[in-house]
Parts: structure tokens; C-alpha cells; sequence
């Protein structure tokens, strides 16, 4: 399809971090298609880190999630405000990559005469109506895929599936003094375990995230624990490191040969411990800190959360739990093997099953093979908690994690 006088493209993605992060390669699409033109995404404040210094994307407009505390006279002030200022930047494309109410009014607000965006689902009445374009959706696509659907249907391409996240010299400087002053052994694997997830029903249990960390540490493994500064998250992990070898002291440790130091990225005192092999930077990263210690490490362990999208941008192996959302749909992102799977027609998701073990390249995900998953929900029967997280056992986690690591 023929796009004429395109020289201000608007790209609205306001969802969380990792979502923002998969929408790279339509932003990569759009400047190969247009490498002229102005482009600019919308995203919700907090996730603006994932396009930070993108090549491909000239403008990052912060919506302010903010918001959602004001009453309704602020709200709608806002509002106004937001759409009256994208409306004076004269956009000649929008593309919504989010698909909610909100996006859909930005997109025809902004004025601009190509609107894309997916089938609508839901929402008010006649929001089909603020389009011009809208793609066909196709539920058993990998949501890379099902983002680039919304300008490729439209002849929009690229051969280029990476999903990528630009790193500072700072961050880089940060994660390899982390690194240089912690490694229990020059030789041996450095892993970045992140336990964590906003949402807690995607988290395994305690006391076998803590039981793995011991078997890693016992190998000789330097573990750089984090997780996001929220109130929860951060319990949650400070939880996990308690359980470490019974939560003893330093001393308590066969491996602890002398007084480990208090060092950060600078390698001067900040309360930053070696504990047993184990980094503790949990809640003391930004997004571009926590993408350079995934870029230096061997091995990347979590659950299904951004920082396991971030760690499989920058390359690093990724093994990953998985609970109640579908691989098919989020599972890690392999850059290298999605350069050999464009060139089938038929490539829909690289996790073509509902659940069980899978791989991409080199990445794995580690799912219950039930008939129940995906299901979608925040735990079982109401509980926030999801069984099929809780029955993976730490047996078969370490044995895919030897694998990994080639110990």
C-alpha cells in the first residue's frame, strides 16, 4: 500500500516495560520504510528507558501515569492537555500498538490521515470508526510478531526481527566493576537471577528460587540478585536472600575464606555485600543498569518479567519460569534465530505449544505441562497464587541449568 506525505509518524504503546520493549521492530520497520520521516512514540512514564536512544526513533513522548490519583477535574485537564499538544505536532501516521480506548482517541485526535492499528476488541462503541487501517489479528502469533502485523499487513516490512535495547558507556562501566569486584572465581559463570514480577502470581516459591541460588554458589557461580525498587518486589526478593544457606552470616558459609568487601560499580563503600557469591542490587538499578548486568552475565534466571525481554535483547541466554501466561505469546526473544525464522511464511511464535518446556534458539522456558495453561489468570480460584508455578520442582530447574552452563 501506497503511504504518501509521510513525514511525522506517531507510534502509541502505553502498556508496561517489557511490552514497550517488543515493539522495537516496528519502529525499526517504519525507518527502513521511512527514513526521512519524524518518528515519536507514546509511552507511559516508567517505561521510556526501553526506547531510550533508540536509532530509530527520534521522540519519546511521556504520558504520565500519574494520572490515575488525580480527581476527575485534574483528569480530565490532563487529558486535554496531552491530546492538544500531540494534536500541534501534525502527525500524518498514527499507529496504535496498544489497542485501548485511550490510544484509539489519541490516535484520531492527533489528526493524522493513516490510523493503523488491529482489529478492535471491546471498548466503546464504534472505535473501529477512528481508524483507517486495521490489520487482522491472529491470537497464536508471538507478540513481536502480532506488533509488526499492524504495519506489515499494510506493506510496512523488514527483514529484521531483532527486539533491541541501546546501553550507555555508563551502565556498561556499572556492570563490569559490579562484575570485576565480585567474582568469586575468574573462570567460573556469572548469572543474573531476577525473582521478581509486578505481578506476584507469576513468582515461584521462596524457598526454591533460594534453593537454586545455593546450588549455584555451591559451583563456584557469581549471582547477581535484582529486582525493581517496588515495595512488594523487593520484599519478595529480600525474602529470597534470607533463605540463602538458612540465611546464616557470612561466617556461616564453607565457601567464606575472609572478609568480603562493601563495594559498588565504583568499588567504594555503599552497602553493596558478597554474600557466598551472591550480589544483592535489588531495587538499586535503572532499566539500562539492569540491561548491562544481564549483557555481562552467562546466564540469565527468572520468571516471566521485562527483565527477562531485556536480558534476551542483549543476547544473554535465558532460562525462565513460567506460570499462567503463554509462551506462545511472551516467551523470550531470540535475535538470532528469528533472522533464519522470517524467512518462513508460516512463522507465527517460536513456542508453538501451550505449555511444557520449551526453546528458541537460546533461550528455554520452563512450564507445567498441563492442560489448564495458559490461563491468564492472577493465581488459582482467586488465591494470587498459581499451582502450576508452585509444582515446578528445583531438581528439573537445576538439570536444565547444568545444561546451560555446561557444569
Amino acid at each position: 500500500m501506497n503511504f504518501s506525505g509521510i513525514k511525522k509518524i506517531l507510534v502509541i504503546k502505553l502498556r508496561h516495560i517489557g511490552d514497550v520493549l517488543l515493539s522495537v521492530p516496528v519502529f525499526r520497520a517504519l525507518r527502513e520504510n521511512f527514513p526521512e520521516a519524524h518518528i515519536a512514540a507514546l509511552v507511559n512514564s516508567g517505561t521510556e528507558e526501553a526506547l531510550d536512544s533508540s536509532p530509530f526513533i527520534n521522540e519519546i513522548i511521556v504520558f504520565d501515569r500519574g494520572i490515575k490519583k488525580m480527581n476527575l477535574l485534574q483528569k480530565y485537564t490532563k487529558e486535554i492537555s496531552v491530546l492538544r499538544m500531540i494534536r500541534r505536532k501534525g502527525f500524518d501516521m498514527a499507529v496504535d500498538l496498544t489497542g485501548g480506548d485511550r490510544a484509539a482517541i489519541t490516535s484520531f485526535v492527533s489528526g493524522a490521515a493513516y490510523r493503523l492499528a488491529h482489529d478492535t476488541r471491546g471498548g466503546f462503541g464504534g472505535k473501529k470508526y477512528l481508524y483507517t487501517h486495521l490489520a487482522a489479528r491472529n491470537d497464536n502469533q508471538h507478540t513481536v510478531l502480532q506488533n509488526l502485523d499492524i504495519v506489515r499487513q499494510f506493506g510496512i516490512k523488514s527483514d529484521n526481527l531483532s527486539v533491541d535495547i541501546s546501553i550507555p558507556e555508563s551502565a556498561r562501566i556499572f556492570a563490569k566493576n559490579i562484575v570485576s569486584h565480585n567474582r568469586t572465581d575468574s573462570v567460573a559463570p556469572v548469572v543474573h537471577v531476577h525473582p521478581t514480577s509486578r505481578w506476584l502470581f507469576k513468582c515461584w516459591r521462596d524457598e526454591y528460587m533460594a534453593e537454586v541460588i545455593n546450588w549455584m554458589t555451591g559451583k563456584g557461580i557469581t549471582v547477581i540478585v535484582t529486582s525493581a525498587p517496588d515495595k512488594r518486589e523487593m520484599e519478595k526478593a529480600k525474602r529470597i536472600l534470607s533463605l540463602v544457606y538458612g540465611g546464616g552470616t557470612l561466617g556461616d558459609s564453607p565457601r567464606f575464606t575472609g572478609e568480603a568487601p562493601v563495594i559498588d560499580g565504583a568499588g567504594s563503600e555503599s552497602g553493596l555485600s558478597l554474600r557466598l557469591g551472591v550480589v544483592d542490587l535489588c531495587g538499586k538499578t535503572n532499566i539500562k543498569q539492569l540491561a548491562a548486568i544481564s549483557e555481562v552475565s552467562d546466564l540469565f534466571f527468572g520468571v516471566d518479567s521485562a527483565p527477562m525481554h531485556i536480558a534476551a535483547a542483549v543476547g544473554t541466554p535465558v532460562v525462565a519460569l513460567f506460570g499462567p501466561s503463554g509462551a506462545f505469546h511472551w516467551g523470550p526473544w531470540d535475535n538470532e534465530s528469528s533472522k533464519l525464522s522470517i524467512k518462513s511464511l508460516e512463522f507465527k511464535t517460536p513456542y508453538p505449544e501451550k505449555s511444557g518446556i520449551q526453546t528458541f534458539g537460546i533461550h528455554t522456558v520452563i512450564q507445567q505441562d498441563w492442560k489448564c495453561i495458559p490461563c491468564g489468570k492472577d493465581g488459582c480460584d482467586g488465591t494470587k497464587i498459581s499451582r502450576c508455578l508452585e509444582e515446578i520442582k528445583t531438581e528439573e530447574v537445576i538439570n536444565i541449568l547444568k545444561g546451560k552452563l555446561n557444569i
